[in-house]
């Protein structure tokens, strides 16, 4: 049987098989091992947010970049607002980061990126270390 999952398959054994946006995270994480692979550490996030684009649109990805998201206090907006890197997929918060360390560091803005825009997931991608390291944040 071709769609048969059994006891030793690696999605059930890492819990992979009922991942909120598995085949969305796994398109976006790849666009990125491509970017990283070709262009390594070292550069500015706008780099990396630019070779992306072009990924994206290679790979026919729907995303809205530098997306602005209201803040809403009491029923009324703030003056200010959260810029996510990239919306992809209408559902998925994408934040880039090309520094040392900067998974950690970025986890509550992007909880707070989710808060906002009321969507379930975003990952932080960080192109700043020696291979490519994510993080999914579910809210």
């Amino acid at each position: 049987m071709e769609n048969e999952i059994t006891i030793n398959d690696p999605q059930v054994i890492y819990g992979m098989n009922d991942l909120y946006c598995k085949e969305e995270v796994y398109n976006i994480i790849s666009c990125c091992f491509e970017v990283h692979k070709i262009l390594g550490r070292g550069f500015l996030e706008i780099v990396y947010k630019d070779a992306l684009i072009k990924e994206f649109n290679l790979r026919n990805i729907p995303f809205s970049r530098e997306k602005k998201m209201r803040i809403e206090y009491k029923g009324e907006f703030l003056d200010h607002y959260y810029i996510a890197d990239f919306i992809v997929y209408d559902k998925i918060v994408l934040e880039i980061k090309a520094q040392q360390s900067a998974i950690e560091d970025h986890y509550k803005q992007v909880i707070n990126y989710l808060a906002v825009s009321k969507l379930k997931l975003g990952l932080i991608v960080n192109f700043g270390e020696n291979s490519l390291k994510f993080k999914r944040v579910v809210l």
